[in-house]
């Protein structure tokens, strides 16, 4: 393939980044990297080249193995980068999706329900 891409929409395109403002932001900070020197949002990006990649939630240094533009499924999107990152350092930063908050408490904690209330002046009455 002979075509170019940007850095911003290769970041994209492999789904290591949700938008593609949110990539052309984190190369525009620093946090995307060519042999340790920060790189436009406009570069081009090569094949067999190492980049390293920081988003919100983790540190990765990847070798690009095929050059997509467009936004491609997941299975379709990791073919064309592979994961060089070291085991010790793909640890998350931040905890799973799982966690999001939602405005809501969590059951059983926090203030007391009516029912526990109600108990626990019962009990205090009592002495």
């Amino acid at each position: 393939m002979s075509e170019k891409v940007r850095m911003d929409k290769y970041l994209w395109s492999i789904r290591l980044f949700k938008t593609r403002s949110l990539a052309t932001t984190a190369c525009d900070s620093g946090k995307v990297k060519w042999k340790g020197e920060s790189v436009k949002p406009a570069k081009a990006v090569v094949l067999n080249e190492e980049y390293e990649v920081k988003n919100e939630d983790k540190k990765m240094i990847i070798r690009v193995t095929g050059i997509i533009s467009q936004r491609v499924a997941y299975p379709e999107a990791i073919k064309n980068y592979i994961d060089l990152t070291p085991e010790d350092e793909k640890i998350l930063t931040k905890p799973l999706a799982t966690s999001f908050y939602t405005g809501k408490r969590l059951s059983k904690v926090g203030r007391p329900t009516k029912q526990q209330r109600r108990n626990l002046d019962d009990f205090m009455e009592g002495e």
